[in-house]
């Protein structure tokens, strides 16, 4: 059977489906909103995705994104620059900042191969305390691994965020790493 095409809104849907976590149906439902019942969210999407690709990027100490040469938190002389605390992605560093409980700086590193070792020691100048905030795995263990020897030698204190298991999750829920971490991890009560 001959199956009729309408090329924009297929290309529309592809857009959405190249999205990650939106699969095919998502896409679909997005996009028949935006043409057939709401044009004018289509319009405000396409602005304002036209305008952060234009205007966001990277901070250029802690490689957060941000609209200018310097994030927000970079920006802010009310941080404790005494504490970095370094994530694997810009979203890490969106998740702690929600929870409102940590009041120091970031650094985003991605993995071993991006480390910039003298921007690393530039940014790790008068920093007392490291925090590591990556998810548990061989793979960032190495990297904090390497981190550590790099800034061997230097008054800091390295540490990483607790691992384990999540409040109200029953055990057999758990995989057996982050079960092995809070074993490992456990707390005199």
């Amino acid at each position: 059977m001959k199956r009729y095409r309408v090329e924009a809104f297929d290309k529309l849907v592809e857009a959405f489906d190249s999205l990650p976590s939106i699969g095919r149906k998502s896409a679909l439902r997005l996009a028949y909103h935006i043409v057939l019942n709401d044009s004018y969210a289509g319009l405000k999407l396409a602005h304002a995705i036209e305008d952060a690709v234009g205007r966001v990027r990277r901070c250029s100490r802690c490689h957060n994104i941000s609209q200018d040469e310097y994030c927000d938190i970079c920006s802010d002389s009310d941080r404790d620059r005494a504490k970095l605390c370094i994530v694997q992605n810009v979203k890490d560093v969106d998740s702690i900042e929600s929870a409102g409980m940590y009041d120091g700086m970031y650094y985003v590193l991605e993995s071993v191969d991006d480390l910039d070792e003298e921007h690393l020691n530039s940014i790790s100048e008068g920093v007392e305390e490291i925090i590591f905030a990556f998810p548990p795995g061989i793979a960032t263990d190495m990297m904090m691994l390497h981190i550590e020897n790099k800034l061997e030698g230097r008054n800091i204190r390295f540490s990483r965020i607790a691992q384990g298991v999540p409040t109200g999750v029953e055990l057999d829920n758990i995989d057996t790493l982050s079960l092995s971490r809070a074993m490992e991890d456990r707390v005199r009560v």
